[in-house]
């Protein structure tokens, strides 16, 4: 399979969006100056515009994704072309990554339907596709992109 640098891919090995203010208790959580659109429930909440477009291949399925301006973002994009091995759970598709860096301030808690993101703890790349309402509980969340 080609790549191209402008139509990069993220391989991954297995079958297969300016909202309000912070949260009460004062953590910064995913929805914090998003832009979201929340009237189709079948279509990510997050809203990307620009960025750098991707496609995740699982199996015959591809499926398009844009990755923002983050620095996160942009140190995975120089890894791409590449694999990630990556399980389903209930809510995402997740899977070991390497060390990234990143900005303190684009750590925040939970995450937006559609949210690719790379979480420090671990570290781990995920793409996040339920329980947005119940994901406040998990930190160390940095956004890279949507789908």
């Amino acid at each position: 399979m080609r790549a191209f640098k402008s139509a990069a891919m993220v391989m991954c090995a297995v079958a297969l969006c300016c909202a309000g203010a912070q949260a009460a208790d004062g953590k910064v959580v995913a929805r914090d100056g998003a832009q979201m659109q929340l009237t189709d429930k079948t279509m990510p909440t997050r809203v990307l515009e620009g960025g750098t477009p991707i496609k995740m291949h699982f199996g015959d399925t591809v499926i398009p994704g844009r990755l923002n301006d983050s620095v996160t973002a942009k140190a995975f994009i120089a890894k791409l072309p590449l694999t990630v091995n990556m399980n389903r759970y209930s809510h995402d598709f997740c899977g070991r990554f390497d060390e990234l860096p990143y900005e303190e301030s684009a750590v925040h808690y939970g995450w937006l339907n559609g949210d690719i993101d790379y979480a420090i703890d671990a570290p781990w790349f995920t793409i996040l596709f339920a329980d947005e309402e119940n994901s406040e509980q998990y930190g160390y969340q940095v956004n890279i992109g949507g789908d």
